[in-house]
């Protein structure tokens, strides 16, 4: 193995920056995390359609050309050494021998769920018909299905990152960030972009099951498009 790394790295010219992906489930996060890296210093990718409202005072952070990737995957061509936001759900869109660096936002699923349902009340009158235990055993098992195909997927670097961690230690996660990227961030201003006021659904977990059928795949999909992240 190593070997084989030393030729491919004497006969093969540096290739791009790795795009820089800040991923999870819809409200894990993932908006905080572009605010961080903005203010770190790293140019950002984002459209301004979905401006900021009352579920993202700060900013949704979006490039609407992600969710077309699988059709269209031109917006990479920009994309290398910048941040970019892509739900979980879209990453297998991705095409082959992509770089890329994930940043992979974690949450208790219990905060996720009742953030989603405040989301859905404000965007629609109503929450979810599906009921929340269904939806936690769906995304509890399509968090390990695609971190599962990140481990195995070639070209792809990828860093866990809680949310609550974020909360209570902003520059220790900062930091974390800044080596996992190697790239020179000013971590102070990252972590002082955090406003722990902003982050008020800290909801018990939910159980989060091993099993997922065609109609369960399809619950989670409406969930997404209903949330705007499809």
């Amino acid at each position: 193995m190593r070997s084989k790394d030393v030729v491919a790295q004497t006969d093969q010219a540096p290739g791009p920056e790795p795009v820089i992906l800040v991923s999870g489930l819809p409200r894990s996060g993932t908006s905080m995390i572009m605010q961080m890296l903005k203010a770190g210093g790293l140019e950002v990718l984002s459209d301004g359609q979905r401006g900021a409202d009352d579920d993202n005072p700060k900013g949704y952070y979006e490039l609407d050309a992600v969710k077309a990737t699988k059709d269209d995957p031109s917006w990479l061509d920009r994309a290398p050494g910048k941040a970019v936001k892509m739900i979980s759900q879209l990453l297998y869109d991705l095409p082959e021998r992509t770089s890329c660096k994930v940043i992979f936002l974690r949450r208790e699923m219990g905060e996720i769920l009742a953030s989603q349902r405040k989301m859905l009340e404000r965007r629609n009158g109503s929450g979810s018909d599906t009921d929340d235990a269904g939806i936690a055993r769906i995304f509890g098992t399509h968090l390990k299905d695609v971190l599962a195909w990140a481990d195995r997927r070639d070209g792809l670097e990828l860093l866990e990152v809680w949310h609550g961690d974020v909360l209570r230690d902003a520059g220790k996660v900062a930091g974390e960030i800044e080596r996992f990227l190697e790239r020179e961030l000013n971590v102070e201003a990252m972590a002082s972009v955090v406003d722990r006021g902003l982050h008020r659904n800290l909801a018990g977990a939910v159980t989060a099951e091993d099993y997922m059928d065609a109609d369960e795949e399809e619950a989670v999909a409406k969930r997404l498009r209903d949330l705007g992240y499809l």
